[in-house]
């Protein structure tokens, strides 16, 4: 029997627990050479909204020590765009494709799980509601309002038979409670967690580095407070969870499985070396083997609380 490193999420097989975050690979055709070889559990595409966006103004994206602001805007063609144009492509690397989504709206991501439902090429849906950097028609991020939350996750589950993971913002007070609506309107799974609020000055110019006042703080920098929330929701919901947050080394994956991660996600860290996904996989298999572990499930939720 060799080493078994598939993970389920709702009715989502995974070959391998690594993903990619969402964002941070392009439509994944700009690295078909590297998919051609890797062994990512599934692709994670750029979020999908229903009309194309501009995005915010430049500049997008600012190096912090051991991090990287962005504020992005959730750039893309509209979804329309997408199943035309890059879904072919996609649909070649034959592993599990999860599209992500956003809205202004509630009523956005219904009509845009609605539509995605029926195409066959696509797994799951990643339903974003934790963008630190756009506006919605609301007050605040819908995964800062419990009842927000649980209204655009009840209008996805109505809209499709897919499997559904909702992405959750750290920027809350008592993220467990958000987490908990999410399971209650019928998230099959959860991402944690999207970008930490974050600014930085230019001295000189007495401006923001970003063409906006502030962006989403990402890389490794978070990893001990994504680490943290993680736990804290994976104690309390009982739902498959997709870390992620500052991961850039296996060892950094397997602390997220240990706190209860099912599954993780890698980001900036593909800025820094493509080739990070597949040598996190291999130092997986590498320490179950050393630790004559046959499954990475054996893994998940396994810290030794004192």
């Amino acid at each position: 029997m060799g080493i078994d490193l598939s993970v389920e999420i709702g009715k989502l097989k995974l070959k391998t627990p690594v993903l990619v975050a969402s964002g941070t690979f392009g439509y994944e055709d700009d690295y078909a050479d590297l998919l051609k070889s890797n062994r990512l559990g599934g692709l994670v595409t750029k979020t999908l909204t229903l009309k194309p966006r501009q995005g915010n103004p430049p500049p997008r994206t600012v190096e912090t020590p051991w991090g990287m602001l962005n504020s992005i805007g959730l750039q893309n063609e509209g979804v329309d765009f997408f199943l035309e144009k890059k879904l072919p492509l996609l649909s070649q690397f034959k592993i599990p494709l999860i599209v992500s989504i956003a809205g202004e709206r509630i009523e956005d991501y219904g009509l845009l799980a609605k539509k995605l439902d029926s195409v066959k090429e696509i797994s799951a849906l990643e339903i974003n509601i934790s963008c630190p950097n756009v506006e919605t028609a609301e007050e605040c991020l819908f995964a800062q309002d419990f009842y927000l939350t649980y209204g655009v996750v009840k209008a996805v589950r109505e809209s499709t038979a897919k499997t559904i993971i909702a992405k959750l913002s750290p920027n809350v007070t008592d993220i467990v409670s958000i987490a908990q609506a999410a399971f209650d309107a019928g998230a099959d799974g959860l991402g944690l967690v999207n970008t930490f609020l974050g600014m930085a000055i230019d001295i000189e110019k007495r401006k923001s580095k970003l063409g906006t006042l502030y962006g989403g703080l990402s890389g490794p920098a978070i990893k001990p407070l994504s680490l943290y929330l993680v736990y804290r929701v994976a104690r309390a919901v009982k739902l498959p969870i997709i870390g992620m947050g500052g991961i850039i080394s296996s060892a950094d994956a397997l602390e997220f499985f240990l706190a209860g991660a099912t599954s993780i996600a890698v980001g900036t860290g593909n800025f820094i070396n493509p080739q990070v996904t597949k040598e996190i996989v291999e130092g997986i298999e590498e320490y179950l083997k050393g630790h004559n572990l046959k499954s990475v499930r054996e893994l998940v939720g396994a810290l030794k609380v004192i």
